[in-house]
């Protein structure tokens, strides 16, 4: 059984950090692109970084800077260290699995696999 399931979210100030994780089962986590991406109430779900299985990472540009992507391939588990958060970071996050990372990364279209989703608040 496939599965993702993010954890970490949580009330922040603005300023402060979180720690999001991702725990994956039930397929060959190691060689799968992993990525994040959050929505907003009301708008579209956008990609905010993802993770090639050679470790090569991507952010968009709102992020860059200030999250830290990684994968653990032993635990089988995606993290995001969100540091400096700002009000328009707030959303719920997700985390994907696709076969490949491209370049549409970006794109929830691009992810065969999600998990449920983690609320993050920043106020």
């Amino acid at each position: 059984h496939v599965q993702l399931v993010e954890s970490g979210g949580g009330l922040v100030q603005p300023g402060g950090s979180l720690r999001l994780s991702c725990a994956a089962s039930g397929y060959t986590y190691s060689t799968y692109c992993m990525g994040w991406f959050r929505q907003a109430p009301g708008k579209v779900r956008e990609g905010v970084a993802s993770i090639d299985s050679d470790g090569s990472s991507t952010y968009a540009d709102s992020v860059q800077g200030r999250f830290t992507i990684s994968k653990d391939n032993a635990k089988n588990t995606l993290h995001l260290q969100m540091n400096s958060l700002k009000p328009e970071d707030t959303g719920m996050y997700y985390c994907a699995a696709a076969v490949r990372c491209g370049g549409n990364w970006y794109l929830a279209s691009e992810y065969n696999i999600w998990g449920q989703g983690t609320q993050v608040t920043v106020s």
